[in-house]
């Protein structure tokens, strides 16, 4: 009896110490910054035994900004993926595929990187989209944002920001100046922004841009 007593005495000494612990903390440092969205992570790998939905995983979902650090700096950062694999982040509840009700509307910026950039450029636009997602960046055309694509690739690798109408041409317009500003992509480089429809029909050829900043 007396053994139980002293383990619940040092057990209660603990949770004591846990909170004067924590208490040595402003309050600010512990309580989490909820984003305005819910995102979800997916990875793809490219295994030729299975179909491309089966190839693309679901990884996790999280809502707060000290949540989207704790499982960035625990994934592999997009230079680091095999060859033929993806990263996806798009709103909670839609997949990362053109046929997707909230996609099959709309189309994405495509930021093409040739394979010299894989070690200096992919690893930074990747976060920077990230962030200008996550913080809704895009101001009040951040709700037309549907999530974004980045595909490692031999020949040169991909990132596309997916957005939900092709025909709201301002919001559009508006994302890709402002995705272009703060990946800070030189004046004279344009992006392009390519209808998933188009991309559908175009398969194996090059897809027309329908709008350019």
């Amino acid at each position: 009896m007396a053994a139980n007593n002293s383990a619940e005495i040092e057990d209660t000494e603990k949770k004591d110490q846990e909170v004067a612990n924590l208490e040595e903390f402003p309050p600010e440092l512990l309580i989490k910054h909820p984003l305005q969205n819910t995102w979800t992570l997916w990875y793809y790998e490219n295994d030729r035994s299975k179909t491309w939905e089966q190839n693309q995983r679901e990884i996790t979902s999280f809502d707060t900004a000290e949540d989207f650090w704790s499982l960035y700096n625990h994934i592999k950062l997009a230079s680091e993926l095999r060859q033929g694999c993806d990263y996806s982040m798009f709103k909670q509840g839609i997949r990362p595929m053109w046929e997707d009700d909230a996609n099959k509307k709309g189309g994405r910026w495509l930021i093409s990187l040739d394979k010299k950039q894989r070690g200096s450029d992919l690893d930074r636009f990747w976060l920077e989209v990230l962030l200008c997602m996550i913080g809704e960046a895009f101001n009040e055309f951040s709700d037309d944002v549907c999530g974004a694509v980045v595909n490692v690739r031999p020949k040169g690798d991909k990132i596309g920001v997916w957005t939900a109408d092709a025909n709201r041409g301002q919001s559009v317009l508006e994302i890709g100046r402002k995705l272009k500003e703060r990946l800070r992509i030189a004046p004279r480089v344009q992006i392009g922004y390519q209808i998933h429809k188009d991309t559908m029909a175009k398969a194996g050829s090059v897809t027309k841009n329908t709008y350019s900043v």
